[in-house]
């Protein structure tokens, strides 16, 4: 007989205190707030840019703008990921101008210069004709501090910062458990937006929006009783602030409201989930909110021998219950027990009121092609599509919140607008602002 799996327990993070900091319109409209955020925060952290799995062999790389710099991750012969600052040492030319692509050497346009993949200057036109000698040898690409982890490369523009794991702190052992390195990204939609990066982590670092945004909430309506795919109400929810300045969200699956007809019936696709981990949605008619121990007891029970290898590491809530981290600055994910829900926001180079945002899916391989309760997309890792605000759509669900964006930051352009006025819930908000203070300030430089 084999052997039961441990059960995983959710650990807590320390208590977090905050300043009470007003958090006014200007951060999110002023020009000289960006270069301070910029000069002060940005170069500063570590950001998740590129894909491990996008890398496949030597010569590889990938190009990812972060406001006004662009980094160039590369795949070296031993097998590991370096970044340079795509720019070349000569004249500054970029070197290049595309997402991705594969190389011997990179090759400037502009007169020829050929970096190696490790960034070594191995040919000049007329070397012998420089003052200071044979650049060859001697001059290198700019290096940018690289590390890998969860499958994704993470660079730090500082050339005296802390370690990832370290910056990470309790994102790091509970990210492991999740073989998310091993995940396919089956939907990648990306846009210009026109707001301040910061609108879109405000909005995912709080769950008090979900219920009037996402669904039609009314002044009449008794929050304690919504209950849609997940549980958004604030006595129900767990929120946790890391010290590293990372936060965690823990919602519970709710399968209330829009999970039955008048007749108490399962609808789908809560149906089709169940019967997939050989559950019989009769046997939950008027009872929605049981599937939920039920689904996780299937799941602890069917996993591993449907090829769910990372089942055994994962607490029971993570079958059912959305587990949401927005990792500072810029990184907001749900990670579910076969989804990684990827939102992403990017500074503009020169324009505090425009960000790049990033609305990616990555599932699990056991999980494709599965009625996973989150899935998205078909079994391939699909490229990524710009798409054009106001022409496109963004995806499913998060159509609402872009609307929301982009008035919210309207009106952080009015005079009438003195500052924010939060609820304890939204606590995470005004402690991520107050993070971006204290390195703004230079009392946090790691």
């Amino acid at each position: 007989m084999s052997e039961q799996p441990a059960i995983r327990e959710i650990e807590s993070y320390p208590e977090q205190q905050t300043r009470g900091s007003r958090v006014e319109g200007r951060r999110y409209t002023s020009k000289e707030f960006l270069e301070k955020e910029w000069e002060g925060m940005w170069t500063k952290v570590w950001l998740l840019l590129g894909r491990e799995a996008e890398l496949p062999n030597h010569g590889d790389w990938q190009m990812e703008p972060v406001g006004s710099e662009e980094i160039l991750m590369v795949r070296q012969q031993d097998g590991g990921v370096k970044a340079f600052y795509n720019v070349c040492q000569h004249r500054g030319n970029p070197l290049v101008g595309e997402d991705k692509g594969s190389v011997r050497r990179f090759v400037c346009k502009y007169h020829s210069w050929a970096y190696t993949p490790d960034g070594e200057l191995n040919f000049a036109p007329d070397k012998e004709d420089f003052p200071e000698g044979n650049p060859c040898g001697k001059i290198r690409l700019a290096p940018v501090a690289c590390e890998t982890f969860a499958g994704f490369i993470w660079i730090n523009m500082d050339p005296e910062c802390v370690t990832l794991k370290e910056y990470l702190g309790p994102i790091w052992d509970e990210w492991q458990l999740r073989d998310i390195h091993t995940w396919k990204r089956t939907m990648a939609n990306s846009m210009w937006l026109p707001c301040n990066w910061k609108v879109v982590l405000d909005n995912f670092n709080e769950s008090y929006h979900v219920p009037t945004v996402h669904m039609g909430e009314t002044t009449d309506s008794n929050r304690s009783e919504i209950r849609g795919n997940i549980n958004t109400y604030f006595k129900e929810t767990r929120f946790d602030l890391s010290d590293e300045g990372h936060n965690r969200m823990i919602m519970e699956g709710g399968y209330g409201v829009g999970s039955t007809d008048k007749e108490g019936n399962i609808l789908e696709p809560l149906a089709t989930q169940l019967r997939y981990w050989e559950l019989d949605p009769e046997d939950f008619k008027g009872n929605p909110e049981g599937t939920r121990e039920a689904i996780q007891g299937a799941k602890r029970r069917l996993g591993a021998e449907r090829g769910y290898t990372h089942y055994d590491k994962i607490p029971d809530e993570q079958f059912t219950d959305a587990f949401h981290y927005t990792l500072f600055p810029n990184f907001a994910v749900s990670v579910w027990s076969d989804g990684f829900h990827f939102l992403r926001a990017r500074p503009h180079r020169s324009d505090p009121e425009q960000c790049l945002f990033d609305n990616w899916w990555y599932s699990s391989p056991a999980s494709i092609g599965t009625p996973s309760e989150r899935g998205m997309g078909g079994s391939d890792e699909v490229e990524r599509t710009l798409l054009k605000f106001g022409e496109d759509s963004i995806g499913p669900a998060i159509e609402d919140d872009v609307r929301v964006f982009v008035t919210q930051q309207r009106g952080f352009r009015s005079r009438g607008f003195t500052g924010v006025y939060l609820s304890h819930q939204e606590t995470r908000i005004r402690r991520y602002h107050e993070l971006i203070d204290d390195y703004v300030e230079g009392r946090r430089t790691k």
